[in-house]
């Protein structure tokens, strides 16, 4: 079947969370913080996402809150704000709940200097238990790169880079301002594989101004080079309404819907036929690395960092902007570097927005979770975990299954499935179990 019009240029959530970051509210604050994390069990490791909020450059595709900066001072008073951050939430868990994972993402978190990325470890590990086999994953932007910053990775215990690339051509680097080389980012790869921090991820994008099917396909070919673990190929979110900064994207650059569908098929085909798996709607990874094996094994999880395999249910998001996510719900703190600071000198919380689950949105939360991981859920399994909470979430799904007129899922034994057609537009139909969307255009990226 090939995609139409509707479908290719249809604007929906990506579901990093359910209900989305729009239906955040202000309800929610500091109070609601202290509790949620007291209340955590001692038996459950938990995740932490720190953020970065600083970079030396702006990106002109990057959806991400950061701001540039050529002076060091202020990323400096920032990591003393995030220092008392992590020890307030230190004190309130009182080192009886492990932590599994550390993902610290930005901005550019390798902007820090080296000594202050040593520092910002030792203050995780003096306010948490951090296991000794936890996943730390970093993201690195290879210009930032040199031999002291990879000795400081390596020292703060990093298990996972995570470099961005984009893309390699000039033009399309040109038209994001992110110039950078194969040789720089190779240069990184082997550099965290030389201090044996063996798995490496990369980011790449299509959809991007000037990029076409030959320019993804080449950028793909030369970043299998570098052999990685693991690769995420998105696609580019055009919402120049929330970040002004992509205005100096002009939209005639950018591709439209059948080229952005042919760009990410080619990218598809490629990785596959390079050896590696498909994991959700858009990572890729070898057989033996850890988000194949979760994914082969049903645990395969999704959230704001995209897909992993972490096993906690909990992430406590430290920093501006970060997002935590509790079992009773969402907490976000204040977006902006100045807010975040008052909020954590004067309350020890920057919480200013989130929401709280009801039992109807615990039951669609898993629904689109295992469509955006899984491409299926069952009717047994959500009985088994909802009980007749389920029920009119499966009427609504074998309804939508013997409606379909697209072949785009179907309904088999006891089981709600997208087919292999339907894979690329899960977001489409993930979107049909959304109790909250209403389909503005100007508030979500391209379907593909």
């Amino acid at each position: 079947m090939q995609p139409t019009a509707t479908m290719l240029d249809a604007k929906v959530p990506r579901y990093t969370s359910y209900p989305t970051a729009p239906h955040f509210h202000s309800g929610l604050g500091p109070e609601n913080a202290r509790q949620w994390i007291s209340a955590l069990s001692a038996d459950k490791p938990v995740s932490l996402y720190l953020h970065i909020p600083f970079c030396d450059r702006l990106c002109w595709f990057c959806a991400c809150h950061t701001k540039q900066t050529l002076r060091y001072e202020p990323v400096s008073a920032y990591l003393q704000v995030l220092h008392a951050e992590i020890a307030g939430v230190g004190r309130l868990l009182d080192g009886r709940v492990p932590v599994g994972a550390i993902h610290l993402g930005g901005g550019s978190p390798t902007m820090l200097r080296p000594n202050d990325l040593i520092t910002l470890s030792q203050c995780l590990r003096n306010a948490f238990q951090v296991l000794p086999d936890a996943d730390i994953s970093i993201e690195i932007d290879p210009n930032d790169m040199d031999e002291q910053r990879l000795d400081a990775l390596a020292s703060f215990g990093m298990t996972r880079a995570s470099l961005g690339i984009q893309d390699f051509d000039p033009r399309v680097q040109k038209a994001i301002n992110r110039l950078q080389s194969f040789e720089q980012t190779a240069y990184v790869v082997d550099g965290a594989r030389a201090r044996s921090i063996d798995s490496v991820n990369l980011d790449l994008l299509y959809g991007l101004p000037h990029q076409t099917v030959e320019s993804a396909t080449s950028t793909l070919r030369r970043a299998l080079q570098l052999a990685p673990d693991r690769m995420a190929l998105f696609g580019y979110a055009h919402v120049p309404w929330m970040k002004k900064h992509q205005t100096q994207i002009k939209d005639e650059w950018l591709p439209d819907g059948p080229e952005r569908y042919a760009q990410a098929q080619v990218v598809r085909t490629l990785a596959l036929e390079a050896g590696y798996q498909a994991i959700g709607i858009d990572h890729f990874a070898l057989p033996s690395d850890a988000l194949t094996l979760a994914s082969q094994q049903g645990r395969l999880r999704r959230n704001f960092q995209g897909y992993s395999a972490d096993r906690c249910d909990t992430i406590i998001g430290l920093g501006p902007s970060a997002i935590s996510q509790f079992d009773q719900g969402y907490l976000q703190n204040a977006p902006a570097t100045g807010d975040y600071t008052r909020r954590i000198i004067g309350e020890g919380f920057a919480t200013v927005r989130g929401v709280a689950l009801t039992h109807d949105d615990r039951v669609r939360r898993w629904m689109i979770e295992k469509l955006m991981c899984d491409f299926r859920f069952s009717r047994a399994e959500a009985f088994n975990r909802f009980g007749t909470a389920a029920d009119n979430m499966m009427s609504q799904a074998m309804q939508i299954a013997e409606t379909e007129t697209g072949s785009l899922c179907e309904w088999r034994s006891d089981h709600f499935e997208v087919t292999d057609t339907g894979r690329p537009f899960v977001r489409l139909i993930a979107a049909r179990f959304d109790a909250y969307f209403t389909a503005p255009a100007g508030r979500h990226s391209a379907v593909v």
